[in-house]
């Protein structure tokens, strides 16, 4: 945990879940950039725009990262919109540490239908463009010619591209200097015409031939989605390799994306029970699309947006399928993957197999052995391998 000073006092802010020798903060200088703006405290060396937002009306939050944003902004109670499960209890956990009601924000999914007027409208610029494409056009129609619409984000996450996004959907766009490393963003909405058009997701695509068990599947994907547009080099990977039992067992896609692994499972096996997992709401949404564009009888299948393992019955898994996250935000650790490995174990019935495709430079057969006891390589590349760990 660490402590957040903020124009109007200091919060104490943790990630969920907390991890006692987590390093990581649960907020960065943009978000204290963005608060300083909103609270008009400026310096010498920072251009805030003019400073000063009335927080009167009504105020929304986009990709708060670990509910820093809406924690320091609950007198005015905002709505926060993310498309992160984790996020969305992070926040819960640090208005309760500030011993603040969680009735204070009002928590929505990237998935959610928006508030219908918009009055201040701040953004975390997200790492996928394609993911603030999609929330630039669902927040457009609330957004009105007196809406006071401010994005924040890192100098590395802050491109041209970046810029035309506001510019093309919204209105004008100027950015501020940079502060340690970060920038605002200053979008003037122009009124009628930043509602014109809709975006262009979900998308979708046929698998190649060369993709094993996944080859001619149709693959549906929503906006922020990774690999989005075609089918990633570790996901080809893994699919030429999936174990081919066959049988009514029980099989989770563990982190599953766009739900393209446990779909080809479903599709090749069709007594699987299937259980899809992720703590995106997008991903889970295109997982059970991607599901229903392939699969017209099947096994029962559960579509899941939550905290990995966590709501997985002790014992009741046969096949835990996993491409494990290495990224938290910018930030790069093996901690998500490290807890997914954990309670696909403690979910896995004795005799159960936890199979795991990554980055040969991760070393994951190092905790998976520390861990199960055990750890089989199954297939290796310059670049991927796939491990099969047996719950003993």
């Amino acid at each position: 945990m660490n402590r957040l000073t903020t124009p109007w006092g200091d919060l104490d802010l943790a990630r969920f879940p907390e991890q006692p020798r987590d390093t990581l903060r649960a907020w960065d200088a943009a978000d204290e950039y963005l608060l300083r703006h909103l609270a008009e405290v400026e310096s010498e060396s920072e251009d805030s725009g003019g400073g000063g937002v009335d927080l009167s009306g009504r105020v929304v939050v986009v990709g708060d990262r670990w509910g820093a944003l809406a924690t320091a902004l609950a007198p005015h109670r905002p709505v926060q919109i993310t498309d992160s499960y984790l996020t969305q209890r992070a926040t819960r956990a640090n208005l309760l540490r500030n011993g603040i009601d969680t009735d204070a924000v009002r928590l929505l999914s990237a998935r959610d239908t928006p508030p219908e007027r918009i009055d201040v409208l701040l953004i975390r610029v997200p790492k996928s463009l394609s993911l603030l494409e999609d929330q630039l056009h669902r927040l457009a129609p609330a957004v009105h010619l007196g809406t006071v619409v401010v994005a924040a984000g890192k100098v590395t996450e802050i491109h041209t591209s970046t810029l035309k996004l506001f510019e093309q959907i919204l209105g004008p766009t100027r950015t501020s200097l940079a502060v340690k490393k970060a920038r605002l963003i200053f979008c003037a909405p122009a009124g009628e015409s930043a509602r014109a058009g809709t975006g262009p997701w979900p998308i979708s695509y046929t698998v190649p031939e060369d993709a094993g068990l996944g080859t001619g599947l149709t693959v549906v994907n929503h906006a922020g989605i990774f690999c989005a547009e075609r089918l990633d080099i570790g996901t080809r990977f893994f699919l030429r390799h999936l174990p081919r039992q066959r049988g009514p067992r029980h099989v989770v896609d563990l982190g599953c994306g766009n739900g393209v692994v446990g779909t080809a499972v479903a599709v090749a096996d069709p007594a699987a029970r299937l259980t899809f997992i992720d703590e995106s709401f997008s991903a889970v949404a295109s997982a059970e699309a991607t599901f229903r564009a392939n699969v017209d009888t099947a096994g029962p299948v559960e579509f899941v947006v939550g905290d990995g393992m966590a709501t997985v019955a002790a014992g009741s898994v046969d096949l835990v399928l996993n491409n494990p996250p290495f990224h938290s935000h910018q930030a790069t650790t093996d901690a998500t993957a490290f807890r997914m490995f954990t309670g696909s174990r403690e979910a896995l019935r004795p005799g159960g197999e936890l199979w795991v495709v990554g980055n040969r430079h991760l070393g994951y057969h190092t905790r998976l052995r520390r861990l199960f006891g055990n750890c089989e390589v199954v297939a290796s590349d310059p670049k991927f391998v796939v491990l099969r760990a047996v719950r003993r």
